[in-house]
């Protein structure tokens, strides 16, 4: 295994510990790597804490919408670390394990339509819209506020570029999945 070209910060780091307790507490007691790569930089480390830690936990959008759209990006771009820790909390939220490998064809022709509702179809157009294309078609965005409303409109849309910068971090970065998959 070679040497990282920035190394993570060490699993047990302490300081500064308002910070460390704050992605503790969110994290459930541990750290990701991400975690422990963000700390190399302490204004993003809590701007990053706060601000994904709102979409993660405080979004009215469904949680099975959220972790499709976020799936939905890693496949897009590559990022298996962000599918690592999204895959299973789609499950949690309602998402079947052959929904969990159909995400993994999103962008293609054989991408299986028939195993989602018309608005989760709609989310993964959007999610691919959002970050291939960046314009996203007008009628899409109509029936997404139509069936969502404008809250978890723009909720999905934030979530959808979120995720794209977190998964441009994790690649950039060579962020790598942890041993055991999360709790």
């Amino acid at each position: 295994m070679s040497e990282r070209l920035i190394p993570y910060q060490p699993m047990d780091l302490a300081e500064p510990a308002e910070l460390v307790a704050a992605i503790r507490k969110r994290r459930g007691g541990n750290f990701i790597n991400l975690d422990r790569m963000l700390l190399h930089s302490v204004p993003i480390a809590e701007g990053w804490n706060h601000f994904i830690g709102e979409i993660r936990n405080n979004l009215s959008l469904d949680p099975k919408l959220r972790e499709l759209a976020m799936c939905g990006v890693a496949v897009l771009n590559g990022a298996e670390y962000e599918f690592f820790h999204h895959a299973p909390p789609f499950k949690k939220a309602g998402g079947t394990e052959e929904q969990v490998q159909a995400i993994r064809l999103i962008g293609q022709a054989q991408f299986p339509k028939q195993l989602f509702s018309q608005v989760e179809n709609d989310a993964v157009d959007l999610t691919y819209q959002m970050t291939r294309n960046i314009k996203v078609d007008g009628e899409l965005m109509k029936r997404l506020q139509k069936a969502l409303g404008s809250t978890d409109t723009v909720e999905l849309v934030t979530v959808i570029a979120a995720y794209n910068m977190v998964s441009r971090f994790l690649i950039a970065l060579d962020v790598n999945p942890e041993d055991h998959p999360p709790a």
